[in-house]
């Protein structure tokens, strides 16, 4: 595992347990078996909805996206504000605010 991924462990503590998986160029971060956050060319994203999307925007965040075919295609991963990296307390808030959020996504396609 990379030094970043070992200090993203650092940064959720006061969160909860993580665990970091390998996947298409970055890393998924996972917590209690759901996928909340991203890492990606040295970035943390983590999950929106449409209730969170709003605080990432007011953050000054962006979706993460990348080309397929000739076009950009978002997630609904937004870049999580630097301040969660120093401050575990915002890590943890902003943290249960994507888990929340990978929830309500699991939840809507279980009744899909």
């Amino acid at each position: 595992m990379n030094e970043s991924i070992d200090y993203l462990h650092e940064v959720f503590d006061a969160f909860g347990p993580i665990r970091a998986r390998r996947m298409f160029g970055g890393w998924g971060i996972y917590h209690d078996g759901l996928m909340f956050g991203l890492y990606a060319a040295g970035r943390l994203y983590l999950k929106t909805d449409a209730h969170s999307m709003a605080q990432f925007e007011a953050a000054g965040s962006e979706p993460f996206t990348y080309g397929q075919r000739g076009k950009v295609v978002k997630l609904s991963y937004w870049l999580a504000p630097e301040i969660i990296l120093d401050e575990r307390d915002q890590a943890r808030i902003w943290g249960r605010s994507a888990f929340e959020a990978a929830l309500q996504s699991k939840q809507a396609k279980m009744t899909n």
